[in-house]
């Protein structure tokens, strides 16, 4: 006997993970951020042109694609301008 379809097509489901960050002080849900890199990339800054504490702590540039995120991680994010000798703080 023939086997008969149901008609349905499996499809992938998507899931995005929505977090919750403390970024210089204003709490920010983000979604599909799981490292610092992705973070600074979504937030549109350059890497080279900012310092990061993550919990207190300075982030080692080095370590951002390793530093995973965790709902409720508060972070100060300084960006650097005109050569370094004035900063500002990111503003979401």
């Amino acid at each position: 006997m023939p086997r008969v379809s149901s008609g349905c097509i499996a499809t992938p489901s998507v899931i995005s993970k929505t977090m919750k960050l403390i970024i210089n002080g204003e709490e920010r849900s983000l979604e599909n951020v799981s490292s610092l890199s992705s973070l600074l990339q979504q937030l549109g800054l350059k890497a080279d042109r900012v310092a990061v504490e993550l919990n207190h702590e300075i982030a080692a540039r080095a370590l951002w694609d390793s530093t995973q995120l965790k709902d409720g991680d508060r972070l100060e994010i300084v960006q650097f301008v005109g050569g370094g000798a004035s900063q500002k703080r990111y503003r979401g």
